[in-house]
């Protein structure tokens, strides 16, 4: 089995679960992540896959590793991982990171937080503190050669265990106990499950 399949084989609740304690990273900063939220396809109402396949959610529809880059309230950019098979269009919300490298330069890119748990403790504020934008939408997270943002598996440290909670900033399908953190992680968004 391969690295690629070894995180992205089965379903897209349990591919979310795997991908913390992983990192994310791109040209010099990184992040571990700490929390994250499923999203399946067409039968998920509040996925952006749920209607379709679209120009603007293409990545999400690509094959297991894409990044998949939206705009959220024209503001923020959120970045997500494809996870299912290629046209399936599901996908995982990186929610949070712990700033394992380049902190610093978060800084610089986020002034607007006062304290290390506040550079990346959601997900407009991680692409922000990594140099995430659109422009980063559809390129392949497990690819070494290229400059783009990287992602490197990883898991579980002793001790920590998964909490399991509802998605937030949704309004369909509120009750999908399908977003997901290490538990207690002072990194979380809030509001912290």
């Amino acid at each position: 089995m391969t690295r690629r399949q070894h995180i992205f084989d089965g379903s897209v609740d349990e591919v979310a679960q795997r991908l913390l304690g992983s990192t994310l990273s791109h040209r010099g900063v990184a992040g571990r992540i700490v929390e994250v939220e499923a999203y399946g396809g067409a039968d998920d109402a509040a996925s952006h896959a749920a209607r379709g396949q679209t120009p603007r959610n293409a990545s999400m529809f690509e094959a297991p590793g894409t990044l998949y880059v939206y705009l959220i309230y024209g503001v923020h950019w959120c970045a997500n991982v494809a996870v299912g098979p290629v046209g399936q269009g599901s996908a995982v919300l990186i929610r949070a990171l712990e700033p394992v490298e380049g902190a610093t330069v978060m800084a610089k890119r986020r002034p607007k937080a006062k304290r290390d748990v506040d550079l990346c403790s959601g997900p407009g504020k991680l692409c922000a503190a990594l140099g995430i934008t659109g422009d980063h939408d559809g390129i392949d997270l497990m690819e070494r050669d290229g400059a783009g943002p990287r992602l490197v598996s990883g898991g579980l440290l002793e001790g920590e265990r998964i909490a399991t909670g509802p998605r937030i900033g949704i309004t369909k399908e509120v009750d999908r106990p399908w977003r997901f953190a290490i538990s207690g992680h002072p990194h979380m968004s809030r509001p912290r499950i």
